[in-house]
């Protein structure tokens, strides 16, 4: 049987930012899969001659046998529906282009012509200007797959989940809920069990309120809903940790005790992370039934078209994408 080489589809995000640079870097680098890259070839090509670099532009046929990446070759699915674009400078009507692009990208893995998404950085921010209501490529992929989505970013000793994501932080404390508690928890759970192979996955919970409420005098959240769910879900045989106060759960003490950190909000979470991994960190989508990962950083607009772009982020996102596809093909799922 030939050996089974994965395809991972890449969508740059937004064509002004530093997703195309990464694009056009990672070319020269030698993968252990075939990276497809989503987008108008002639946006790369005129990043790759602004970055000074020799690329070559190969349209793929998604039936054709898969080959590994690298040696300067770029393979590519054509999404035409670009406007003008220049390094650094938002234009306001390629908004609908990135979406086209992720949609695309996302729905061949749907269709099992690719076996897992890359998403390079989007600028949220102009999409909306647009007049698209777009909170991020978590929900929107959630929406498209028809599935609910678990955030999850992932460096080399810590990985955080999120309970809520791209929201106000005003209106976290009434999306702690217990139903959204059961249902992130055994998402969780079962993806870490699926995708990562950990038999018996550790999940450390933290509190929402400053040390996880003070038994009630600081909050009630920890109280009458968080600790009642995880108690429910202990005894259906979930290995739960805490609510803990967030701000001694990011100790090395803490961390080899568990697999995973749930943060009930986005900065509560993240910025410990990214303060001990950024650049290396990979953000990973569960929930969804296909497999997406994606850079750790934005669109970085001042440094697009610069070559002073940091790859390593990217690279650690194909690469664990295309380990997660491995195993989902050696389970025969």
């Amino acid at each position: 049987m030939p050996e089974f080489i994965p395809r991972i589809a890449v969508s740059p995000g937004e064509p002004a930012g530093i997703g195309p640079d990464l694009c056009v870097l990672l070319a020269d680098t030698e993968f252990d899969c075939q990276i497809i890259c989503y987008c108008d070839p002639r946006l790369h090509q005129t990043r790759a001659a602004e970055l000074g670099r020799s690329l070559e532009m190969r349209r793929v046929d998604l039936n054709s046998p898969a080959q590994p990446s690298g040696s300067g070759v770029l393979h590519y699915v054509p999404v035409d529906s670009l406007y003008a674009s220049k390094s650094g400078q938002l234009n306001i009507a390629n908004a609908g282009y990135v979406l086209d692009v992720l949609t695309q990208a996302a729905l061949a893995c749907q269709n099992n012509l690719c076996d897992a998404l890359v998403t390079g950085p989007i600028h949220k921010g102009i999409i909306n200007q647009s007049g698209i209501e777009f909170s991020g490529h978590t929900e929107y992929l959630g929406e498209l797959c028809q599935a609910t989505p678990l955030m999850m970013l992932a460096s080399p000793g810590m990985r955080v989940a999120l309970l809520t994501t791209h929201i106000p932080l005003l209106e976290v404390p009434a999306q702690i809920t217990a139903q959204r508690l059961h249902s992130v928890l055994n998402i969780l759970h079962g993806d870490l069990k699926k995708q990562f192979g950990i038999d018996q996955p550790r999940i450390m919970v933290c509190g929402l309120n400053p040390h996880a409420g003070e038994d009630g005098h600081m909050g009630r959240e920890e109280v009458d809903i968080i600790e009642p769910e995880l108690q429910r879900l202990r005894e259906q045989g979930m290995t739960l940790i805490g609510p803990l106060p967030a701000d001694t759960v990011f100790t090395p003490r803490q961390l080899e005790r568990c697999d995973v950190v749930l943060a009930m909000y986005h900065d509560q979470g993240l910025p410990a992370l990214k303060q001990t991994g950024f650049g290396q960190a990979v953000n990973i989508t569960l929930g969804l039934p296909i497999i997406r990962t994606s850079v750790d950083h934005g669109t970085a607009l001042d440094l697009a078209g610069t070559g002073q772009v940091d790859t390593g982020s990217m690279q650690a996102a194909i690469e664990l994408a295309a380990g997660l596809a491995r195993k989902k093909h050696s389970n025969g799922a």
